[in-house]
């Protein structure tokens, strides 16, 4: 489990990295997403492990991983569109 736990939390960072570095600005502070990476890929390596029990370290690192996205899924903010608009329209 041990094992299992550090691998998540490495792929967690390298998927938040991967994210702060293709969307910095649509994502929070650095800090925050590499925390939220990291630490959601951990919660989830936890979830799926205590759902499939042990011997199945890599769909509990695909769990892991995917748990690790979709919370920084949560952080992405709209991308800043703004219309102008003439006032004689």
């Amino acid at each position: 489990m041990f094992l299992e736990a550090l691998g998540a939390a490495l792929l967690g960072f390298a998927l938040a990295w991967a994210a702060v570095h293709r969307l910095p600005d649509r994502l929070p502070a650095r800090t925050v997403v590499l925390t939220t990476g990291t630490l959601g890929a951990v919660f989830g390596a936890l979830v799926t492990h205590g759902a499939l029990g042990p011997g199945h370290a890599l769909p509990t690192l695909v769990g892991a991983v995917a748990i690790s996205a979709v919370l920084l899924s949560l952080l992405i903010r709209p991308a800043s569109r703004r219309l102008r608009r003439s006032a004689a329209a």
